[in-house]
């Protein structure tokens, strides 16, 4: 698929789905009964709001974690079923979208066919690649898979320009491994071992289930597992791939295919729809290495290579062998999930994630209303005010960054619940009968979409999440912040909870989204979405110094066994945990409730406040879950969204009466405090 390579922050990276009791959510608020009184608040607060919970709920087993996040999603999810059961029972308009939300739908789900098919459908790829010569031909196949928005060996992507916002660019970033990430290439410990032998295993499978012997799987897995080693090593690290400045490399096309001239730019480019003359090479390293392996490696190693990967990226819409190969890897030894999730299900989030405008459509139309559109814009406007306050108050920056700064909080396009302008799919053809020609003919008008913006003007009416999505983003070439319908529900938002709640919850949401706009990249970026220094040099300087005790923080936090939070990876995402509880809060504050003590459940308001952060994040994820998160996910563990922001805020402590030695304590002085 085309990646998307804007810095997008949001608010979680991946969460499962489940249906953990959730009638207890409707009328209380809080759950008093998840709690565990034995654990003081000031030493865990986390686990003082959910360690009944954790010690009892059991994770089912085809998932890899449960959670307050997976309650919301399963509600959505029968939603979406219910939707998609709905259109698919009457006969729809030819070319309408409740036509090809239910085809595609029903396509998926007709098994029998799938079946049938095998491999069938990707047996013209594979007879393609036995006709392979030459590196001409291996470049002139994997422009064809491009064009098919699948392509293992050049991370495409279409975006605003970071140093020219208005105008959209092509960015063209680091590919080319199966793996999750380069490192699991290097690291020699047990769980990654284990990792990389069910990876080796998969492919083996993939080899045989398409016409290789034993022995001769064997000697293709190793051979692609050498080339990918050696596109990895060319990888820069996650932790190096957050620093915008140095992963911004606009290149003329014209150097480019001098310099490289066996992926020749200028003949790929013009093959594949990219008419520009300048694109931005993030990781050039990747590139020239690629250059060099496409002249050195062996055509029948890439041969090999293509196979494996074209397998790869269709097997979960074949038939079950190799539905079933994928899962072994995908999801046994890297998630600890261990039953295959129902079809109907994995077909509600393909077809969401496919045609997520279509379904979107539907979605918004049957459950979401604009009186809960109004109150979260209401929301967001007394946020921005608190932050616009904090900035005020900052007793480490300077007036002239203040200003400046305050310009850009108030510069915030702001989306909430849906695009206002919905995704032509005219050219999408669906059938009932097809599931892969339906996956191929949507991948090839997403690839068209994104090819038809480059150099043109960024429309900002965009959006890069369907609206039942239950997450939110920042994005900063857009200086915006989104919240899709999704999750503007209960645990973060409720029109029927008083203010403590949705303040605690969507509040603390919407805070760690406008954070963003102002963490260590973020802050990189102008209130017009442009890579640009607004920064004085002291400011600057004071700014960096209290994002390392961010970084050294969190390095303390340890996640399983002797894994420790990446401090450097979770920065952004860990200040806007610490900015986001903060602006909530002064929030709340402005409202009624806020300035009241009255008890509601035997609770003040800011001890509801608080609890309703810790309900957010109840969660309950398997080890190999855990350790997959550590590698790639730019956001800490749930206990430390939780306990690292409160740990770091004055407030929390008196209205949970937090002492010197508490384990949660920080004395005033050493708690940071950034906005």
């Amino acid at each position: 698929m085309m990646n998307k390579l804007l810095y997008a922050a949001s608010f979680l990276i991946i969460f499962s789905a489940c249906n953990t009791n959730k009638e207890y959510i409707a009328g209380k608020f809080i759950e008093t009964g998840y709690m565990d009184s034995a654990v003081k608040p000031g030493d865990n607060f986390f686990q003082f709001i959910n360690g009944k919970w954790i010690d009892t709920v059991h994770i089912p087993e085809t998932e890899s974690g449960i959670g307050a996040f997976d309650d919301l999603y399963y509600g959505t999810r029968d939603r979406l079923h219910a939707l998609l059961n709905s259109v698919s029972k009457t006969e729809q308009k030819a070319g309408s979208i409740e036509q090809k939300v239910a085809d595609f739908y029903a396509s998926g789900m007709d098994s029998a066919a799938i079946e049938q098919r095998g491999y069938d459908p990707v047996k013209p790829y594979l007879q393609q690649i036995d006709s392979i010569k030459d590196a001409t031909g291996i470049m002139a196949f994997v422009n064809k898979l491009e064009m098919e928005n699948s392509n293992p060996l050049y991370g495409q992507g279409v975006s605003p320009d970071e140093k020219n916002s208005a105008v959209n660019i092509a960015i063209y970033t680091q590919a080319g491994i199966g793996l999750p990430d380069r490192d699991y290439y290097f690291k020699t410990d047990s769980s990654t071992a284990k990792v990389v032998a069910a990876y080796k295993n998969y492919m083996k499978q993939l080899f045989m289930l398409t016409g290789s012997d034993s022995s001769k799987a064997a000697i293709e897995v190793a051979q692609v597992y050498e080339l990918e080693k050696q596109l990895a090593s060319s990888h820069k690290t996650n932790v190096q791939l957050r620093d915008p400045q140095t992963n911004y490399h606009k290149m003329a096309v014209a150097d480019l295919d001098k310099q490289m001239p066996v992926f020749a730019w200028k003949n790929t480019l013009s093959t594949i729809g990219v008419h520009a003359d300048s694109v931005n090479v993030s990781q050039p390293e990747y590139y020239i290495k690629l250059n060099q392996l496409l002249q050195s490696i062996p055509v029948d190693v890439w041969k090999s290579y293509f196979k494996f990967h074209v397998l790869n990226d269709a097997a979960s819409a074949l038939s079950s062998d190799f539905v079933n190969a994928k899962f072994e890897y995908a999801g046994k030894a890297l998630s600890g999930q261990q039953k295959l999730r129902p079809r109907w299900q994995r077909m509600v989030v393909n077809t969401d994630n496919t045609l997520g405008d279509a379904l979107g459509q539907l979605y918004v139309k049957k459950y979401f209303t604009g009186d809960a559109k109004q109150r979260m814009l209401d929301m967001v406007n007394n946020l921005q005010k608190a932050f616009a306050k904090r900035i005020d108050n900052l007793d480490w920056m300077s007036d002239s960054t203040k200003a400046v700064a305050k310009d850009k909080l108030n510069a915030f396009l702001k989306k909430i619940g849906y695009t206002d302008k919905w995704r032509d799919y005219s050219k999408v053809t669906i059938t009932s009968d097809k599931y892969f020609e339906n996956l191929l003919s949507c991948a090839k008008n997403e690839y068209q979409y994104q090819v038809d913006k480059i150099g043109k003007p960024v429309d900002k009416t965009e959006w890069e999440m369907s609206p039942p999505t239950i997450n939110a983003y920042y994005n900063p070439t857009f200086n915006e912040i989104v919240f899709p319908a999704g999750i503007l529900q209960f645990p973060f938002f409720d029109p029927n909870a008083d203010d403590a709640i949705n303040y605690g919850g969507i509040g603390m949401v919407i805070g760690h989204e406008m954070t963003h706009g102002f963490d260590d990249e973020g802050a990189q970026y102008d209130k017009d979405g442009n890579l640009k220094n607004w920064w004085s040099k002291e400011d600057s300087a004071k700014f960096v110094a209290k994002s390392k005790q961010v970084i050294d923080l969190y390095n303390s936090y340890v996640i399983i066994d002797s894994i420790h939070v990446n401090g450097a990876l979770t920065t952004g995402e860990n200040m806007a945990d610490i900015g986001g509880v903060a602006i909530a809060y002064d929030a709340f504050k402005m409202t009624k409730q806020g300035q009241d003590t009255t008890r509601i459940d035997g609770f003040t308001p800011d001890q509801r406040f608080f609890i309703s952060i810790g309900q957010v994040w109840r969660e309950k994820l398997k080890p190999e879950t855990m350790r997959f998160y550590a590698n790639v996910d730019p956001h800490s563990p749930a206990m430390f969204r939780v306990n690292g922001p409160l740990a770091n805020f004055g407030p929390f402590y008196k209205a949970f009466n937090v002492q010197p030695g508490d384990k949660m304590f920080i004395p005033e002085d050493k708690r940071i405090k950034i906005w």
